[in-house]
């Protein structure tokens, strides 16, 4: 998600040594800063862009809920389902961001530029072949899928349409967000923050028109978001061909095993960690799919509001990913250490806020997504499951940003499997037990749960483990 305002200019700037002075680095301030706040306008430069960038696609995701739901229970019953099967797709190959972004950073803090274009030519090129793999596997195999899923024989039809429909676009999606992971490497997050922005106005723009204009139905909605998508890996490669960008950015001649197995190494893990995190809300969807259409139409609202909430605090985290890995590169444990519990504060804040904004709207939040009764009553069951999480999930992801950058990718993946496997124990019990929507997402607040924990122990026994918090 790469781009730039029209008629404007791209840099992206070189990673220097930060001082102590206000901003972390800035050499044109004087006025010394408290030490947990030095580096408050370097993570506020990184996050707001990638908070634009974040929020762009999710935002999108809720629009489009919003006009499906105006189709009624079974079109919103379609997109719940579909949409748990491609963000499994989508983020089974989130690794090539999330282990980009550090290998990047450290190569770049270690004054090699060339290594870190041999990195993201390395993603790059592992995303097109990953990405016509998981569009072809979607295509065939979605019958399997959906009725893997649960769905029922009146929504089991057109869930595989519009599944066949947006996996035209899995190649766009890889590439994408490899394009993501190189800019933040180089501590860019502005530029994804605009390309991003312009392809989701596309999609914003095509919803309405092709859902009821051209009386295409959901698939209106798939259409829409395919070419959105595309559009925005067309506007990435213009920009990647500019001669200033070439070298810098990525370089694929001579490209070997040797210098992909790095981002492999890393690969691997942040798979099972994405991996066993997919797996659980992959069976929350099925189970809420088993329990009726009504249920999993109002689990697709409640779960995407909350996939929005984590990606609006996940800009924290971004910021750790970037800011992380140079400073322990280059040995500057300390300042590592109060960027680390800076940003967690940080998080805990802004958790905090989402979860009182969240807490004002619940009259008319729900209302958007839906005029079905039985829809909006369940998910009003669940709506404050969603508040309640907001501080708990900001801790988790802002302390997940902050291991990717110190590259703890296998604790990271061993945490995250045992959380879980604990959850779909829970989960399985959904059905016998007769929770109902409630007890499916009391599971998911166990897994958060089991996350925090493990992060904390990670933060006391790690790297960044011998300092006061800031």
């Amino acid at each position: 998600m790469l781009g730039v305002p029209v008629g404007g200019s791209m840099s992206i700037p070189r990673q220097e040594p930060t001082s102590v002075t206000e901003g972390g680095g800035d050499a044109g301030s004087t006025r010394a800063m408290p030490e947990k706040r030095r580096f408050d306008r370097e993570i506020f430069r990184l996050a707001w862009p990638a908070l634009g960038a974040l929020a762009a696609d999710p935002l999108v995701s809720l629009v489009d809920t919003a006009w499906v739901g105006r189709l009624g229970a079974d079109a919103l019953a379609v997109l719940g389902v579909a949409t748990t099967v491609l963000i499994s797709f989508f983020f089974v190959f989130n690794f090539l961001a999330y282990g980009a972004t550090p290998l990047i950073g450290s190569a770049l803090g270690r004054g090699d530029d060339d290594e870190a274009a041999r990195t993201g030519g390395a993603a790059a090129v592992i995303a097109v072949v990953a990405g016509i793999a998981a569009m072809s596997a979607a295509i065939v195999l979605a019958p399997a899928l959906v009725r893997l899923m649960g769905a029922d024989s009146s929504i089991a039809d057109a869930t595989i349409g519009y599944l066949r429909i947006r996996a035209l676009a899995l190649p766009a999606v890889l590439l994408i967000t490899v394009a993501h992971g190189i800019f933040r490497g180089h501590q860019d997050t502005k530029t994804p923050f605009f390309v991003t922005a312009g392809f989701n106005v596309i999609n914003l723009v095509l919803d309405p028109v092709l859902i009821f204009g051209f009386d295409l139905g959901i698939n209106g909605a798939a259409i829409a978001s395919v070419i959105a998508q595309w559009c925005g890996v067309a506007w990435f490669v213009l920009i990647a061909r500019r001669p200033a960008m070439r070298s810098r950015l990525l370089q694929v001649r001579g490209l070997t095993w040797a210098r992909i197995k790095p981002l492999m190494g890393a690969s691997a893990a942040l798979v099972i960690r994405t991996g066993s995190l997919l797996a659980v809300f992959a069976v929350a969807t099925a189970v809420a799919t088993r329990i009726s259409n009504t249920a999993v139409g109002a689990h697709q609202v409640a779960s995407q509001l909350w996939l929005f909430l984590a990606l609006v605090i996940d800009a924290l985290a971004i910021a750790g990913q970037a800011m992380i890995g140079p400073r322990l590169a280059s040995t500057r444990i300390n300042d590592a250490r109060v960027v680390a519990n800076r940003l967690l504060k940080l998080g805990l804040l802004l958790g905090l806020g989402l979860a009182a904004l969240m807490a004002a709207l619940a009259p008319l939040l729900p209302g958007l997504f839906s005029d079905d009764q039985e829809v909006l009553d369940a998910v009003r069951s669940v709506y404050w499951f969603v508040v309640l999480m907001q501080p708990l999930n900001a801790l988790v992801f802002v302390w997940d940003g902050i291991a990717i950058g110190a590259s703890a990718f296998r604790y990271l993946a061993a945490s995250m499997l045992l959380a879980a496997m604990v959850t779909v124990a829970l989960l399985a019990a959904v059905l016998p037990t007769g929770g109902g929507l409630v007890m499916i997402w009391w599971s998911l607040t166990v897994l958060m749960a089991i996350r925090l924990v493990a992060l904390a122990w990670w933060h006391v026994a790690g790297p960044l483990g011998t300092g006061s918090w800031a």
